[in-house]
């Protein structure tokens, strides 16, 4: 069958599934599921049963406002498709009647509107704080699609760049994908379409291709995201990637703790095959080419595309020397090209829309979107994709609604676990490849963590470097001895055994591991570090010198007290004490033995708001009578 035909047919299902009938999307992927998106979906379900109303019913990816799961959206007939955020299976029997029954679309529910027309008292979704500064390219079909129906794909453009590239010659693919800008979206930034030319110019007639998704960073999760919403376009990207350069095989690289990822992979590459798209004369093209998953078990080396080669292999996951580079010498020595989920998606767009189209976001040297996770102490967390070269202080104001509780912003830390923290005073930094590097840090695949006044900044960095410590597959001396020992400094920081010099140390060491790292897991581990010296050393001087945590976050250096003149003994601290390190009876000033506190923070907690009798301190010398007295007898003082 041609693809105008197939295309044809896939356009009448897509339209008599989500146009002609009433449709009901639930996000179910994996931040839907964990807020109870199956449980809202059975609801939905079972009243539908129960109403007789008949009712296309579809599991979708995730819009990108994972703070607000679960997320459904109901189209009816003539009507824009509206979307209720925080819903609840026991809302949903209401809902179903008041909207479907009713006509009632219950605005004070509703958090906005996709499709033609407006619908009184509920915004566009596209003009939502947290949406509207957002350019979505790869995330296109995420939240929209079923993400394993291929009609759906191919009714929303899918395959379009393909049927283009086997028009084209291999080496103009790869001079359009050049032409377009785009450099690798894993973290190094590397030319992507220079990459391919390498790979298609080297000696050998078995080539391979992989997909980097291996996303190990902490607070990480939009290669995750991007699988579980839209698979087929990372997979379309790949063959186009495989026929620019000459591959028949490629492979896809995944840890297993993405079973839902995985799940839909498999689903993919099968309907895949069976359309024509993948494995013998792929369109009658007279071009062949397969992939298959290979599943990590989860080591964070193995992002680095010498060990994720070892690992498909069968061997250990552990960085090589390079040269060889894998152009030459890859995957079982032949030559490979590896780029990651969010590079192999871009490419399927890219030769879709075109090069010009793609070069026209982003800014001169870092040309169109990123996706980024926006975590940590931010209000509106999610998957965004902006173009880059946008303000820091736009991701984080504008579209993350600012810092949780209205606190003050201390710091992001941007690239995973081997990137910088940029302090609040560059929030206006703009955020691509240049100018991350310019302070400190890197893109890397694109997690971003918020971090408010309360964080501690060496805390920050022992967290960090302890996880990269950790993840070291221990081949090189800087990834084995230099994190550890640098890990030793930080523990004795935070312990408040910090010694003066302790500084310098650190900084001579992450200077070496820079310089000698075999791989850019041990290269960059020390960046943490080196940023939170460089603009938070008065944190450092401080633990160190004072024996003092200005934010009152590590543990060894804090202590609980009860002031005496606020206390009403009202016996809550006693009661909750874990460690039974309070002292007191009714009426009376209770008392913490410092002896036993633990430091969990739990009287602090329970203490009433209208007494504020528990403090947290560091550093500092509180007054306290040395037993319980009267409540009276210590107002009277």
């Amino acid at each position: 069958m041609k693809f105008e035909e197939t295309k044809k047919k896939a356009i009448e299902e897509w339209e008599s599934t989500t146009q002609k009938k009433v449709c009901i999307r639930v996000g179910t992927a994996t931040c839907g599921r964990s807020s109870g998106a199956l449980d809202v979906l059975k609801a939905i379900n079972d009243e539908l049963s129960r109403q007789n109303i008949d009712a296309n019913v579809m599991e979708v990816g995730c819009l990108g406002l994972c703070y607000i799961e679960p997320m459904i959206d109901i189209y009816k007939p003539g009507h824009s498709r509206v979307i209720y955020a925080n819903v609840t299976p026991d809302l949903m029997p209401q809902l179903i009647e008041d909207y479907l029954l009713r006509n009632n679309p219950r605005p004070d529910l509703a958090l906005g509107t996709i499709g033609e027309g407006n619908i009184e008292g509920i915004p566009r979704f596209s003009e939502l704080p947290m949406i509207k500064p957002q350019v979505r390219l790869v995330l296109k079909n995420c939240g929209h699609i079923d993400p394993v129906n291929i009609n759906h794909y191919i009714a929303n453009g899918g395959f379009g760049g393909l049927i283009k590239a086997l028009k084209m010659k291999p080496e103009e693919i790869i001079e359009e994908v050049k032409k377009s800008g785009l450099r690798g979206r894993g973290g190094a930034g590397f030319p992507t379409g220079t990459k391919w030319g390498f790979c298609r110019s080297a000696e050998g007639v078995e080539k391979y291709i992989i997909c980097n998704a291996d996303e190990g960073d902490p607070g990480a999760f939009m290669n995750r995201s991007l699988l579980e919403g839209d698979p087929y376009l990372v997979l379309e990207g790949m063959v186009i990637g495989a026929y620019a350069i000459g591959a028949t095989e490629g492979y896809i690289y995944t840890r297993a703790e993405y079973p839902l990822a995985i799940k839909r992979l498999e689903v993919a590459l099968d309907r895949m095959r069976e359309h024509g798209f993948l494995g013998e004369d792929i369109l009658g093209s007279g071009f062949s080419f397969d992939m298959r998953i290979k599943q990590g078990a989860g080591a964070f080396v193995c992002g680095e595309e010498t060990a994720l080669m070892y690992s498909i292999e069968g061997k250990r996951g552990m960085p090589r020397p390079r040269p060889p580079f894998p152009a030459t010498s890859g995957v079982w020595g032949k030559p490979s090209n590896i780029n990651n989920v969010e590079s192999w998606a871009d490419v399927a767009r890219i030769l879709d829309q075109g090069a010009d189209w793609y070069a026209s976001f982003g800014t001169e040297r870092s040309r169109g979107t990123k996706t980024f996770s926006l975590a940590g102490n931010v209000k509106r967390t999610g998957l965004i994709e902006v173009p880059l070269g946008i303000p820091l202080r736009q991701i984080i104001y504008d579209i993350g609604g600012g810092i949780v509780g209205d606190k003050e912003f201390k710091g992001v830390q941007s690239g995973g676990p081997s990137g910088g923290t940029i302090p609040a005073k560059l929030i206006d930094t703009l955020v691509d490849y240049e100018h991350l590097a310019e302070v400190g840090s890197i893109m890397g695949s694109g997690g971003l963590i918020v971090m408010d006044e309360d964080s501690c900044m060496v805390d920050m960095a022992h967290y960090f470097l302890d996880f990269v410590q950790k993840e070291s597959c221990g081949k090189c001396v800087a990834g084995r001895v230099g994190t550890s020992q640098m890990m030793n400094i930080l523990e004795r920081i935070i312990q408040g055994e910090g010694q003066p010099g302790d500084v310098e140390k650190l900084e001579s060491l992450a200077n070496t591991l820079l310089a000698t790292g075999l791989c850019a897991l041990g290269g960059t581990a020390p960046n943490p570090v080196l940023t939170t010296i460089r603009y938070f050393r008065e944190e450092y001087e401080a633990h160190i010198n004072e024996r003092r945590c200005p934010a009152k976050r590590c543990t060894a250096l804090t202590s609980y007290y009860i002031l005496p003149d606020k206390c009403e003994g009202c016996g809550i601290c006693l009661r909750d004490c874990p460690a039974e390190a309070i002292q007191g009876g009714k009426r009376m000033v209770h008392i913490i033995d410092q002896s036993k506190c633990i430091k969990c923070g739990t009287c602090f907690d329970v203490c009433p708001p209208r007494f504020n009798a528990v403090v947290k301190v560091s550093g500092e010398k509180v007054e306290v009578p040395p037993e319980p007295v009267p409540v009276k007898a210590s107002k009277k003082e």
